[in-house]
């Protein structure tokens, strides 16, 4: 949460999801820490810190304690990196250490190891005269120091160091020795923590967050982040109430005129919709209605599909008259098959987000919420997930269609998440049972926007698509899955006049 009326001349990461999180990167002339376990990619965002420092001309330099020159310019290669500008030294243990006869006995050897590689990171500087500085890791400082009195003043001694000649430092910690050793928590200007989860199912799951920052507003909490070929992707979080818009809040067709009816005239824009009921009722080919209506009207959509295969879908949505395969051709529509094992909630966010703000999409679709929940199980987690996305969604103007599937086909039916509270209109759709067939009945049972219809509809999906009727006046206990004949008005739909 950057101050607009401050100007600062950060040291950019060039990691821009990292940069927001930290208000714009690391103030300049201080020591900063990252750490995080082996594999939690300190190294390829230090790499990216040096990198983008070279980029714009200042002196960088890697020291390494841990791995090797080559080590470090394979890593590079494989995000198809090139480090020049960047100057790698490589500090090797002298070879009298690993001599038994050279060994010191009178002395601590410590004392000495210690020391020596102390005067070899300070000539190393001396000699690059750099802007900033990866030290690569304090784990060998430490084990060096063997203690957290002499480890402290040594960081202390290179803080103050780096300080008077206005070098922006970040040291890296693979937290290998000590872990409940926060000494350089206290020293450092801020501390950055980089952190892999291990699901029961799918790939790592990996997030960033900003434990300190000393006089400087960032955005806390977890962030979701990826390293893919070309380094970190860091997803910060949504916070709805820094993103607004101006728009009509105008209500949005469903092309289905007795739909639309039974909603009051359709669903607002930038608003939510949450469609609800049993497997098989039509929750996609709802929401897909709106979609193509949004089309239709010239608009952009996007539909994130979490459980269905795409060319099933696009199969069978054409068996009911809707192409979504041309609509994708004009570049209208973006349909993403989304891997709920594989993809991080932040991530996700991250996609939706960018289809609003970068491509002018103003009709999404997630199908369905079920799947969503696969990616973020801790159920209280997922519903703040989704109020802080829909609610940026809504502050975007655009309109937001949701399906989640309940448990069971008639009768007590319950959805494996509550989130009928945080959306604007709720679509409920039921089977029910009516002169030997089973039948499909729809009903809206919340509205924020404005007023609706309180009946319900028995609707079909045929050949043309779907079909909504007129409402069952006539019966009672439809949403219970087995009605009652209670009149002669509204006939079901399907029967023939008498």
């Amino acid at each position: 949460m950057t101050n607009g009326d401050t100007i600062r001349n950060d040291a950019a990461f060039g990691i821009p999801g990292l940069d927001d999180i930290l208000a714009g990167g690391l103030e300049r002339d201080r020591l900063f820490l990252l750490e995080g376990n082996p594999g939690t990619g300190k190294t390829t965002a230090a790499m990216r810190f040096l990198m983008t420092g070279a980029a714009i001309g200042e002196g960088c330099l890697y020291i390494t304690l841990s791995e090797t020159e080559e080590e470090l310019r394979a890593t590079a290669r494989s995000h198809g990196w090139s480090l020049d500008g960047v100057q790698l030294f490589e500090l090797a243990p002298p070879e009298n250490l690993l001599d038994e006869e050279q060994q010191q006995s009178l002395l601590y050897s410590s004392d000495l190891e210690l020391g020596e590689t102390t005067r070899i990171i300070l000539e190393a500087v001396e000699k690059a005269q750099p802007n900033r500085v990866v030290i690569d890791s304090l784990s060998e400082i430490r084990l060096l120091a063997q203690g957290s009195l002499r480890y402290r003043r040594q960081v202390l001694a290179l803080k103050h160091y780096f300080a008077r000649r206005g070098v922006t430092v970040l040291l890296l910690d693979d937290l290998t020795t000590d872990t409940n050793d926060k000494t350089v928590h206290s020293v450092t200007h801020g501390v950055i923590q980089l952190e892999e989860l291990l699901p029961e199912y799918g790939a790592e799951r990996r997030r960033v967050r900003v434990m300190k920052y000393r006089g400087r507003r960032f955005r806390g909490g977890y962030h979701d982040f990826t390293i893919k070929t070309g380094g970190l992707e860091v997803y910060p979080r949504i916070v709805a109430l820094e993103h607004r818009t101006a728009f009509d809040r105008e209500p949005m067709s469903s092309g289905v005129a007795e739909l639309d009816a039974l909603l009051g005239g359709g669903v607002e824009r930038g608003s939510s919709a949450l469609i609800l009921g049993p497997a098989g009722t039509g929750k996609s080919l709802f929401s897909i209605s709106f979609l193509v209506a949004a089309l239709e009207r010239g608009e952009k959509a996007a539909m994130f599909v979490f459980d269905e295969e795409l060319g099933l879908l696009f199969d069978r949505l054409k068996s009911v008259g809707v192409d979504l395969e041309a609509w994708i051709g004009k570049g209208a529509l973006l349909v993403e098959q989304v891997d709920a094992a594989e993809l991080s909630p932040g991530e996700f966010s991250a996609r939706v987000r960018t289809c609003v703000a970068d491509r002018g999409i103003k009709t999404v679709v997630i199908d369905s919420l079920n799947g969503y929940q696969a990616a973020m199980p801790q159920e209280q987690f997922l519903v703040l997930h989704i109020h802080e996305l829909l609610q940026y969604l809504n502050r975007q103007g655009a309109t937001t269609y949701l399906t989640v599937a309940q448990h069971g086909l008639v009768g007590d039916m319950k959805a494996p998440v509550d989130v009928t509270y945080l959306a604007d209109t709720v679509i409920l759709l039921r089977y029910f049972e009516a002169a030997g067939l089973v039948r499909r009945a729809i009903s809206v049972i919340k509205k924020r926007a404005g007023a609706h219809e309180k009946t319900i509809r028995e609707f079909d999906i045929g050949p043309e698509g779907l079909t909504v009727g007129q409402p069952l006046v006539g019966f009672q206990g439809v949403l219970r899955g087995v009605p009652d004949f209670v009149g002669q008005a509204g006939k079901l739909m399907g029967e023939k006049p008498e």
